[in-house]
């Protein structure tokens, strides 16, 4: 095999790879938003970051659940469990995964992965119908022992919740109401077509889900900005007939952002500039979610006026009512026996 079928191969497999990763979510890279509504700059990565591509990296790296499996009641959610993995308590960042540099008052937005929780509703019975609600909590006096209950559904938009050292900066659908991941859903096919994505390093085939936020305008500089995030994905009862009761499920992901000096281009006067409609989906912010951001202003006082969440209605009426497909056997085991096969026949040096 020449080389450049080599890497066309290797190319083709690393789309594959991504598009059908089965994992649940976090946040996998932030990204600053410019006023026409494009991201700009380099990405930035949560706390104790494995990327992907990483040989050490696997789903429970990155994963971390509220209650935990093994939990005798998986309804209650303990005084003492922690709001951040064991791996991100701290203020760390791995080689290769730095964080994000933001002025002030930026928008960003926080990237994450649906894999299959928008796209194949029906594998995860009782689940609310927006898959769930993605929650961002900031602050500038973060704990190492930050416990979860002290600070989810406490800390508020006016900064006057819990014992207020932070605040509630976004409250959104977990479903943008167009990110997928390729799979053979009547979902999945309709926004694959209804949103157009071409394949690249980043996310492979599938289109990542996004939750865009506005940092306060008064975010010191020269300091870090910490969020919270947290995807509040419950169970309800009597749906599911091995969890009568239902469960809670929350995941989340801490993150530190430097706050840094400069011009930022996302105020409101400069965003009257218009959103530019035509630019690629894989590099732009969510048109409702950052007119939403934009219109409320970026100050932390102006936070607190922000339009009710709509985290609580359903998926856009664009997408289709879903429809299961058992019938195909699942594209992960196909992928991994030929990426296995693959990996076993090729050469070395190759």
């Amino acid at each position: 095999m020449n080389h450049s079928c080599l890497s066309a191969l290797r190319w083709f497999l690393l789309v594959l790879l991504f598009s059908t990763v089965s994992a649940h979510s976090w946040i996998e890279q932030l990204l600053v938003i410019a006023a026409n509504g494009t991201f700009v700059g380099a990405p930035g990565y949560a706390r104790g970051n494995v990327l992907r591509t990483d040989p050490s990296f696997n789903d429970k790296t990155m994963t971390y659940l509220l209650p935990p499996n093994g939990q005798a009641n998986q309804s209650v959610i303990e005084p003492t469990d922690k709001l951040c993995k064991s791996t991100q308590r701290t203020q760390n960042q791995t080689e290769g995964s730095p964080r994000l540099q933001a002025s002030a008052g930026a928008a960003i937005a926080l990237r994450f992965q649906e894999n299959g929780h928008v796209t194949l509703p029906w594998n995860q019975p009782g689940k609310p119908k927006n898959r769930g609600t993605v929650y961002v909590y900031g602050t500038t006096e973060p704990k190492e022992d930050e416990n979860f209950v002290d600070v989810h559904k406490v800390w508020n938009r006016n900064g006057t919740g819990g014992d207020r050292r932070g605040v509630l900066l976004s409250q959104q659908n977990f479903d943008d109401g167009r990110c997928y991941q390729i799979n053979n859903g009547n979902i999945s096919e309709h926004r694959q077509k209804a949103f157009p994505h071409v394949a690249d390093q980043t996310m492979g085939a599938d289109l990542w889900c996004q939750q865009d936020i506005a940092l306060p305008s008064d975010a010191p500089s020269g300091k870090l900005y910490t969020l919270y995030w947290v995807w509040d994905w419950p169970t309800a009862p009597g749906v599911d007939p091995s969890l009568p009761n239902g469960k809670l499920e929350m995941y989340t992901t801490c993150i530190d952002v430097e706050v840094v000096d400069g011009d930022n281009s996302t105020t409101a006067s400069r965003v009257r500039e218009g959103y530019v409609e035509d630019q690629s989906l894989d590099r732009a912010a969510i048109p409702s979610e950052f007119a939403e951001i934009m219109s409320s202003g970026t100050s932390k006082e102006a936070g607190s006026s922000l339009a009710p969440s709509s985290s609580t209605t359903p998926a856009p009426t664009s997408t289709p009512t879903p429809t299961p497909a058992p019938t195909t056997p699942p594209r992960v085991s196909i992928v991994t026996t030929f990426i296995t096969s693959y990996v076993t026949v090729q050469p070395t040096g190759g």
